[in-house]
């Protein structure tokens, strides 16, 4: 069993890297490796795509990596591996994103990735720091994980859902804020699983044992 972490030049790979090689230890979850080569990525038993910054930056940085989100599209949406994005990498996962300029998706769970607009205008953006997880639907990634139970963040746009029933888990910053997206072998993190202490890695966890 190897989980593949997809390196498309988006950011440090290495607290995720180390992170989910810790939990794989844990529940027997086998190999973690941060690969951008293609037939890695298709043999894969699970992908988890990260990234920082910009969404028309890194959409770029990843479709100029040839092969890489077609190998991503063969083991997940043809082959069913299970996949985690974070932050930028869950944001992808959307129809579009409105960052600077309309910029396409993967479309893989409709909606729009949107500007956060607090309806406390002294809040600042991004919304950076520590937040209360609000679970919205059951998930076999919750096991263990109660509502309450704080995350990282740090973004300023986020992902506005088009199925209410996709969107798991959100936290309030003066509005609410998609927090955890998911549809059969797909599953998204707004915040930084790996920087979010104990819940974080517990996370992982689950994401590693998870069958869908």
């Amino acid at each position: 069993m190897t989980t593949v972490i997809v390196d498309y030049e988006s950011g440090n790979l290495h607290s995720a890297e180390k992170a989910f090689q810790r939990m794989a230890r844990e529940v027997g979850a086998g190999e973690v490796i941060v690969t951008s080569e293609p037939d890695t990525i298709r043999r894969a038993s699970r992908v988890v795509l990260p990234g920082d910054g910009a969404f028309p930056a890194c959409r770029k940085e990843l479709f100029d990596h040839r092969g890489v989100f077609e190998a991503m599209e063969e083991a997940v949406i043809k082959g069913g591996q299970p996949f985690l994005g974070i932050c930028i990498g869950m944001q992808m996962m959307a129809t579009r994103g409105l960052e600077y300029t309309p910029t396409p998706g993967f479309d893989w769970i409709g909606g729009e990735v949107v500007r956060i607009e607090p309806a406390d205008p002294t809040l600042p953006v991004p919304h950076m720091g520590w937040n209360d997880l609000l679970i919205d639907h059951p998930h076999p990634v919750f096991d263990g994980v109660e509502s309450g139970q704080h995350c990282y963040f740090v973004h300023s746009y986020h992902f506005k859902v088009a199925d209410d029933a996709q969107r798991l888990a959100h936290v309030d910053y003066a509005g609410d804020i998609t927090a955890i997206v998911g549809r059969d072998n797909l599953l998204g993190m707004q915040f930084h699983p790996e920087k979010s202490q104990k819940t974080g890695l517990h996370l992982i966890a689950n994401f590693l044992r998870w069958q869908p």
